[in-house]
């Protein structure tokens, strides 16, 4: 059974490398094959895990679209767009990569989401794990690019601001009826998980309204990943007793109970 975990949040919340994160605690855990779909036209999520790719979904819908394609003899039109696509994914061990790039014409997504939604799932059956980094903001949501999302994470940083933003995504979900198994939260960019962060947090939680929100547990500011960025360093290469992939590891644990419970 394939199990499709999401990742939203606005800008700077940390989506990303929680996203990246995730990948490698699954891996960690041997829950594997991943595959990790980076839908964010800013195709952050394949670089933190160590992967540049060569070519995007938008990219080759755009190519498609904007030539006469002579299609081989023996091959259906169909055969040659799955051919194409399925070169975009890239391939590494244990995990492979799916940028979705920008779509045709400035500001449009629509073909390129229809696009993602139909190879996510055709490949989805190959894999345990399909790990969905979103764009920035409520886009996403409401163009339905995703349509069965098994745990769908609201990313906030540590702010009144950020769980705001985290609930509005909350709201949507709900208002476009989107079939989402279940929902949670992550803070991330916050201070050591200690009883005075929890307490503070529990306060910005009630100032935001999201205390009705269920909290999977929180990601801590970490040097390592800092450092590891300005190296140009994968979330693959940092060591693993940093406090935010400790974290990780435990929120995927919550991920796993709540898939577990159906």
């Amino acid at each position: 059974m394939t199990h499709v975990v999401a990742v939203a949040g606005k800008g700077g919340s940390g989506k990303t490398t929680l996203a990246a994160l995730l990948v490698r605690s699954m891996l960690e855990r041997g829950r594997k094959p991943v595959l990790a779909v980076d839908a964010d036209p800013n195709t952050n999520l394949g670089e933190a895990l160590g992967v540049r790719p060569w070519r995007t979904l938008g990219q080759t819908v755009e190519e498609f679209y904007g030539e006469r394609v002579e299609v081989p003899a023996g091959m259906t039109k169909g055969a040659l767009i799955e051919m194409r696509f399925a070169s975009v994914v890239e391939e590494r061990a244990g995990f492979d990569v799916l940028s979705m790039g920008r779509g045709e014409g400035p500001g449009c997504y629509c073909s390129v989401n229809n696009v993602l939604r139909t190879l996510v799932e055709n490949l989805t059956k190959s894999y345990a794990f399909v790990v969905i980094d979103n764009e920035a903001g409520l886009e996403h949501l409401s163009r339905r690019t995703q349509r069965k999302i098994d745990v769908l994470l609201e990313v906030s940083d540590f702010a009144v601001r950020g769980l705001r933003a985290a609930k509005r995504i909350d709201e949507l979900v709900t208002e476009l009826d989107l079939d989402v198994g279940h929902r949670m939260l992550v803070v991330s960019q916050a201070p050591p998980d200690d009883a005075a962060a929890r307490e503070a947090l529990g306060k910005m939680m009630q100032r935001a309204e999201v205390d009705g929100i269920e909290l999977a547990g929180l990601v801590p500011a970490d040097p390592a990943l800092v450092e590891a960025d300005l190296e140009q360093q994968s979330v693959l290469e940092v060591g693993g007793d940093t406090p935010a992939v400790v974290a990780v590891r435990a929120i995927l644990d919550k991920v796993i109970e709540k898939l577990e419970a159906g």
